[in-house]
């Protein structure tokens, strides 16, 4: 049954004034943890000094943002700056050949960071997956490529190819892995693809275009090869409306993102507190919900950074590039969490949607989810913790049209009809409030621990109940009515919009 009522606009108030104040309140509850305990044994490591006109240390436990705006940020600007002025000059010169000079400087920039044995692990790689993509075999290709990306993530295998790379230097183990796995999907892609070619077949010189954009190269997000090749290859390229003003503005969005961040980095360690269980024991149950809550909302702004600036250096290029993750407040259901667009497009057009079809039949559902988890599972590097994650995050989503099947039947159906759309969408919305906690309970355990997330869990459901755990639901289901109008509102914009092209 479609909820396509607007909320009265004092229900809109009150949800907003209570999420707002749940969220300060939760924040005022982090802050002083934070700000008594900065000087503990296991915040040593991970608090260091930060701005001094803040006169605060800051929480730096997160290695790869910290890798992103100090190590590593020279670098990529500098590499980027570089494809950026080479793409633009054979894109005016030479549009023809743009795609080869994103190959080309992609190569040599992968050359001269890595170093030609890292160069030629990546080319054996891609000449292995192009090989058996000549096969025209959709299921040898996917086994093939399965079985080389379980060679750089099950050991002894991964260790004896990180050996083959010579050097030493900070970033050479996360550029390593992150350079193999993203070629290795890419490969799978161009494979895959070409069975799909009815005439002849792509050639290794598209492939090495394709695998070598540098934007891409080390740190994603996937672009499936037949997006990337049309693209790439366009002559006829011309910019939307304001479209450069749109790529400024998210660019200083970007920009501005990183530096609230880092301010907030001085105030609430919200990545450091988690580690220290005898410390996140004493806490209270706002706390714990805050800190699971706000450690999910950082991963995805991470995502949503990391991805926006790669993003914005493709859209120069004339590329249409994945979306960016879709924010975690505004997930309630199962089917659209995930914080990288990329490889989420690439299992759902290679896997879950190949094998699940409509996602209507039970049976299939499950199959499409377990296959699709089982390489996500590989992706990601098997081990307990995301042994965990896959399945939970598995069952999740199966749950999801378990429940849907069961309430779309009579008499539940029948009396969803009778109660209205206002009394539908509120008990829809206490069911979504529940499943927005299932998710980030199932999330929250990949990104901090399992302990971390059983005391969350433990706190919130049992030992809480019933105070904490209504309370927590209550807040959340404020929340979930806010994104159903929003939803509501966009798709009502959309819906106007098609119907102007329509009469134009």
């Amino acid at each position: 049954m479609g909820i396509k009522a607007a909320l009265p606009r004092y229900e809109l108030y009150l949800y907003t004034a209570v999420l707002g104040g749940a969220l300060v309140w939760a924040a005022s509850w982090i802050f002083e943890a934070s700000s008594e305990n900065v000087n503990r044994k296991l915040f040593k490591d991970s608090v260091k000094p930060g701005w001094h006109y803040f006169g605060r240390k800051m929480d730096a436990a997160d290695f790869e943002w910290a890798m992103w705006f100090s190590s590593f940020r020279n670098h990529i600007l500098f590499a980027l700056a570089g494809h950026v002025i080479f793409a633009k000059i054979f894109t005016l010169l030479a549009p023809k050949r743009r795609s080869l000079v994103f190959g080309l400087y992609g190569s040599l920039a992968v050359l001269v960071t890595m170093g030609w044995t890292f160069m030629a692990l990546v080319l054996s790689h891609c000449f292995i997956l192009y090989s058996v993509g000549m096969l025209k075999s959709k299921w040898m290709c996917l086994a093939s490529g399965l079985v080389t990306l379980a060679s750089i993530k099950l050991e002894p295998y991964n260790s004896w190819q990180e050996s083959l790379v010579t050097g030493s230097f900070n970033l050479q183990d996360v550029l390593f892995y992150g350079g193999c796995g993203f070629s290795l999907m890419r490969c799978m892609s161009f494979a895959l693809e070409n069975c799909d070619r009815k005439e002849g077949s792509y050639t290794f010189t598209d492939l090495l275009k394709y695998n070598f954009y540098l934007p891409y190269f080390f740190f994603g997000p996937i672009m499936t090869f037949d997006k990337f090749h049309a693209q790439a290859n366009n002559t006829k390229l011309t910019r939307k409306d304001r479209e450069m003003w749109n790529i400024t503005t998210k660019a200083l969005l970007h920009l501005g993102v990183i530096l609230v961040v880092d301010v907030f980095f001085h105030y609430l360690y919200i990545l450091t507190i988690p580690n220290d269980m005898k410390l996140v024991t004493k806490l209270s149950d706002w706390s714990l919900a805050g800190l699971a809550y706000s450690n999910l909302v950082y991963d995805w702004v991470k995502a949503a950074v990391m991805f926006g600036v790669i993003n914005t250096v493709a859209t120069l290029d004339h590329l249409d590039p994945p979306q960016p993750p879709k924010c975690i407040t505004m997930l309630y259901v199962f089917a659209e969490t995930h914080f990288d667009r990329g490889i989420n497009d690439w299992l759902c057009k290679y896997v879950y949607d190949y094998i699940g079809g409509d996602h209507d039949r039970i049976f299939k559902e499950l199959l499409a989810t377990v296959c699709t988890f089982a390489i996500t599972t590989l992706w990601l590097g098997p081990c307990e913790l995301v042994y965990i994650w896959s399945f939970f995050n598995c069952f999740g989503l199966n749950f999801e049209l378990w429940v849907a099947k069961l309430f779309s039947l009579p008499p539940f159906s029948t009396i969803e009809r009778l109660m209205g759309e206002a009394m539908s969408r509120r008990i829809r919305g206490l069911f979504n409030a529940a499943n927005f906690w299932a998710i980030v309970l199932y999330n929250v355990l990949a990104l901090n621990s399992l302990d971390f997330a059983k005391l969350v869990a433990n706190r919130l459901i049992f030992k809480g109940f019933p105070v904490s755990t209504i309370s927590v639901l209550l807040v959340t289901y404020c929340g979930v009515q806010l994104v159903k109008e929003r939803e509501r509102k966009q798709a009502l914009l959309e819906e106007l919009e098609a119907a102007k092209q329509k009469t134009e």
